[in-house]
């Protein structure tokens, strides 16, 4: 009885299925990103970084996981929706995040240099904009870092190795 009771609807844990996108992501050679979307306790769209392997700049994990979920809803308006990634989105994502009307955003590590969910620049909650997310951060948040920083010593290794 004093073992923890494992929440299926917490941050922690939805997170836990976005870092496992995020690992697929990895394993492609694609920067490590996941995102899921969670609607009424249930993820109804899972995505990573395919950038590289579908040669589309914007093939990120978010504006995948966000497709998904509107073909799940049968709309473009989420807005009962969470979504939650491993990294703080980039402008271009957080544009598409504002206009499906994402009700929250969940994300593990921020993005100092790019990040628009309050690090680099805020536009989920911009005040002209015509919809505001809330936004919580730094969940899981050492997981979500590792695994970028990981993937980046290693590539930064193979450039090395390569005379590059």
């Amino acid at each position: 009885m004093d073992e923890p009771v494992i929440d299926l609807h917490s941050d922690d844990y939805f997170m836990r299925e976005a870092l496992r996108q995020a690992a697929k992501a990895y394993e492609s050679g694609e920067v490590p990103v996941g995102a899921v979307v969670v609607r009424g306790g249930k993820i109804i769209a899972r995505a990573f970084n395919q950038v590289e392997q579908l040669k589309d700049a914007t093939a990120h994990a978010e504006m995948l996981a966000l497709t998904q979920a509107e073909s799940a809803v049968g709309d473009w308006r989420l807005t009962d929706c969470t979504l939650y990634v491993t990294k703080e989105p980039c402008p271009m994502c957080a544009g598409a995040i504002v206009h499906t009307r994402i009700a929250r955003v969940v994300f593990g590590a921020s993005d100092v240099k790019a990040g628009a969910a309050g690090s680099a620049l805020n536009l989920l909650q911009f005040p002209t904009l015509n919809h505001r997310c809330e936004i919580s951060s730094g969940i899981r948040e050492a997981d979500c870092r590792a695994l970028l920083q990981n993937f980046f010593t290693e590539q930064r290794s193979k450039q090395k190795s390569n005379g590059n």
